[in-house]
């Protein structure tokens, strides 16, 4: 036994010398160790051993056990540790080499544009709220005062997921779910992302961007609604510039306007950039219809209010001097990198 014994670690000592990979290494461990090994055969043929020889017998074989975990583990440490020093030569790393430049990214033209606009009016003392973008027709038409027959729903302007929800087509029916809270007074913008079924072209997507506000209080008259958006447009266009208002008609609001306001690329003198009439028009506003204050719960003759929207993206195409609208969604890289 004793001899079978040095015959299998002489031969296990040949092989571990022989080995030039861990997986080779490994194969030893196995054919020796495993539960099919050779030195596990042998400890299953002790009892063929006659009784008072096994002690001495399973002395040598767990000998001859430690013997050959030995003779591995420390061939192991030598091939790890040679293996290492190899992969240090071929993955040697020269500091003096100018690092990978790390890109960081920034802020997209409109959201620099909302957040100066929202920086404006929360200065102002306004709260920026926000709503759902999916919309019940109530809210996104009947309390704005548009009618089933009015033609703003047509489904030709109108993204319908079914009969009573829509894509809403404006933010203005998150003024209504802010007057029907009740909480007043109110003095809130809501900007947000708005669908309309437009044609892609240069001033036009239907996915677009809108910030509308709305004040209601007691004692609201046109001239805060004009001393507020005069107050706006100095702010986000410079101080030199001047505000007209225009009669218009929009359903929510009565009366209504449409803001023009001086061009701040030649101060008003006329350019190609304003048409030559030396104004540019931004937003709409008006007082808020009565009927609107009723159907969402507030007394008009107690309340009164006003209204306003601009287009966010129409605010970056002005203020950066851009001519395309398309070009803020292509993601274009040396574009995006101007701001």
């Amino acid at each position: 036994m004793k001899e079978r014994l040095e015959k299998i670690a002489e031969e296990v000592r040949k092989q571990i010398e022989a080995a030039d990979a861990p997986e080779k290494l490994n194969e030893v461990r196995v054919k020796f160790l495993g539960k099919k090994g050779e030195l596990t055969a042998v400890l299953k043929g002790m009892k063929d051993v006659v009784p008072e020889e096994r002690p001495k017998v399973g002395q040598l074989v767990n000998e001859t056990r430690e013997a050959i975990e030995a003779m591995l583990e420390e061939t192991k440490q030598k091939m790890d540790a040679a293996i290492r020093r190899e992969q240090l030569k071929a993955e040697v790393i020269d500091v003096t080499l100018p690092s990978k430049k790390n890109t960081v990214g920034h802020r997209h033209p409109n959201t620099i544009a909302l957040e100066e606009v929202e920086n404006i009016f929360v200065g102002m003392g306004y709260e920026v709220m926000e709503g759902p973008e999916i919309e019940y027709d109530e809210y996104n038409f009947e309390k704005l005062n548009i009618p089933a027959d009015h033609p703003a729903k047509d489904e030709q302007d109108t993204f319908y997921i079914n009969q009573d929800i829509v894509l809403r087509t404006q933010t203005s029916p998150v003024q209504a779910r802010a007057m029907e809270q009740g909480n007043l007074p109110i003095r809130m913008i809501s900007p947000g992302r708005v669908f309309r079924s437009d044609e892609v072209d240069a001033t036009h997507s239907p996915s677009f961007h809108q910030v509308e506000g709305l004040v209601i209080d007691k004692n609201i008259s046109f001239s805060d609604l004009k001393g507020t958006l005069d107050v706006f447009a100095k702010q986000l266009f410079g101080e030199e510039t001047k505000t007209k208002f225009r009669p218009h008609h929009f359903p929510f609001t009565e009366p209504s306007a449409e803001v023009d306001v001086t061009c701040f690329k030649c101060g008003g003198s006329g350019c190609r950039f304003c048409k030559g009439s030396g104004w540019i028009e931004i937003l709409g506003c008006g007082m808020v219809h009565p009927h609107v204050l009723e159907m969402c719960g507030i007394d008009p003759k107690e309340y009164t209010g006003f209204a306003f929207g601009v287009g966010l993206e129409r605010i970056a195409l002005l203020k950066y001097e851009i001519d395309d609208m398309r070009l803020l969604y292509e993601n274009d890289i040396r574009f995006l990198k101007q701001f």
